[in-house]
């Protein structure tokens, strides 16, 4: 699974009620294609820096989850027929920091990590090389 951070203008012409319903919509996308919403932001109404669609505002949506890649176009589909959504990008993420710690601890064999080299023992070694 890949992290990915989902950013969405929505049209600034929907109610409350209806913009609370979209998101669940959203979110129900992400967990129909089994992905793990991580983190959620409330809409924030915004002025744009340009219009999109004849709109000079929008409601800003955003999501953190994770995903596998062969969904993510499945997902792209859905959010491309809401006709509420003035834009979206999908952004790919690296983990958070402290999942890529986990992760290089794992990898790391104990064996490599316990064992400790003298450093007469490489001089003597580098020596038997040398002479030979």
């Amino acid at each position: 699974m890949k992290y990915y951070e989902l950013s969405i203008l929505i049209s600034p012409e929907i109610t409350e009620k209806e913009l609370l319903e979209l998101e669940e919509k959203i979110v129900s996308f992400l967990q129909e294609e089994k992905g793990i919403l991580l983190k959620s932001n409330k809409s924030v109404k915004k002025h744009l820096g340009y219009p999109i669609k004849k709109k000079t505002q929008a409601f800003l949506f955003n999501l953190e989850f994770q995903l596998n890649p062969e969904s993510l176009e499945k997902i792209r589909n859905k959010l491309k027929k809401e006709g509420l959504i003035l834009r979206f990008l999908f952004l790919a993420k690296k983990m958070p920091k402290t999942k890529e710690k986990e992760r290089q601890r794992q990898r790391v064999p104990k064996k490599i990590a316990e064992s400790k080299v003298d450093l007469k023992e490489i001089e003597k070694k580098l020596e038997e090389i040398l002479t030979e």
